[in-house]
């Protein structure tokens, strides 16, 4: 499966199947959102949220691929992410793009 952010693919044709998404919610447990609260007082990365959200982007893009391999697809291009805050701790993340099939 190829994944691009472009609306093409050099040197290939493409036909479009549709929109493809995948998405997850995830939180951090209390642990570790104490910790991040006492590190956002003094500044720098909260490594754990920036975990949290590698995994998230991952499994959104996994659930994506799933989505477009069962349409067909050999490619899905445009690939857009977008995140949100569900409740504190707890951010949403969303992949999405369009599933192709090479002509």
């Amino acid at each position: 499966m190829i994944l691009v952010n472009t609306n093409y693919i050099s040197g290939k044709e493409l036909e479009m199947l549709g929109l493809v998404k995948g998405s997850t919610v995830q939180t951090k447990h209390i642990g570790k959102d104490i910790t991040q609260g006492f590190k956002s007082m003094v500044g720098g990365e909260l490594k754990a949220y920036t975990e949290m959200m590698d995994e998230s982007r991952a499994m959104a893009t996994k659930r994506m691929v799933e989505e477009a391999n069962a349409l067909g697809a050999d490619a899905v291009v445009n690939i857009r992410y977008a995140t949100s805050a569900i409740v504190a701790g707890a951010a949403e993340v969303i992949a999405y793009g369009t599933a192709v099939r090479f002509v």
